[in-house]
């Protein structure tokens, strides 16, 4: 398979120190939305995560005041994973399979442009991003991005573990080299999604954690700390989660490379190791 990774949204939250831990506290930082566009050989193209949509790119209000106010994402029609999958020289008919970490709008946004395409999302998160229970899930969840009606394909139970992480193996339509890992705690039924290219593992870890200093080691930036425990549903979780993907890239380093969703330098490092 080929796996390309993608910026499908990039936001600029201020200020630069507070998000990357060094810089200005003037200019805003970087933030990816790192999606997967992944070629193979029986199921088409196959994205993990969209980022925001096309449209929401030309109606912005669909995203919320809130977010678009603080997070302050580049609404750049180029940078839509629809754009991108054309620009990749493909037609948008060809992505027949979306792998979501979860459906915050930041990673669902996009799921409008490829209504034909089957949606494979952790059971509990589907019905939570229905449900809107709550004004935190209200603000997250946002009717526009499933108005269309999506062909959704829930997934609950596991079989295997993923060195020793919970894992759903059996996706429906899609090969052996994709799994979903459940790590509930950022949101109700939040899941990583993991995609074997050859001998490595690219184990996309979604808002499971946000700087890669949490896996590395090292002091988190402030505000990615602050921002990490307001939008929790599980904080608990979240900290056992850290846990366990540390341990995951430190014992596996050489056949899985962990990465989140919004962190720049693993975007950077994924794109040289496979240029590389």
């Amino acid at each position: 398979m080929r796996i390309h990774h993608l910026d499908c949204c990039t936001l600029c939250p201020r200020p630069e120190r507070w998000i990357h831990g060094r810089g200005s506290l003037l200019r805003a930082g970087r933030m990816p939305a790192h999606c997967l566009l992944v070629e193979t050989d029986t199921a088409g193209l196959a994205l993990v995560d969209t980022g925001i949509g096309a449209e929401d790119v030309a109606r912005p209000e669909r995203l919320g005041r809130a977010f678009v106010r603080l997070a302050a994402p580049r609404l750049d029609p180029a940078q839509t994973a629809l754009a991108q999958v054309r620009r990749l020289g493909f037609a948008p008919e060809d992505v027949r399979h979306v792998l979501v970490t979860h459906l915050d709008l930041d990673h669902a946004g996009g799921l409008p442009d490829f209504p034909w395409a089957a949606v494979h999302v952790h059971a509990d998160e589907l019905a939570a991003a229905r449900a809107r229970a709550t004004p935190r899930e209200r603000s997250r969840y946002r009717r526009e991005h499933l108005a269309h009606a999506p062909r959704f394909v829930p997934f609950s139970s596991v079989g295997e573990p993923f060195f020793g992480l919970p894992a759903v193996r059996a996706l429906p339509g899609l090969p052996a080299d994709f799994l979903a890992v459940p790590l509930p705690g950022h949101t109700r039924g939040h899941a990583c999604v993991a995609v074997r290219d050859g001998e490595r593992w690219w184990f996309h870890a979604g808002d499971a954690y946000f700087h890669h200093s949490t896996i590395e080691g090292g002091d988190r930036p402030l505000g990615l700390v602050l921002f990490e425990r307001l939008v929790a549903m599980d904080a608990a979780r979240v900290a056992a989660n850290h846990a366990r993907l540390a341990e995951l890239a430190r014992s596996r380093r050489e056949d899985v490379r962990v990465f989140s969703a919004h962190d720049l330098v693993e975007l950077e490092r994924a794109r040289a190791a496979r240029e590389g």
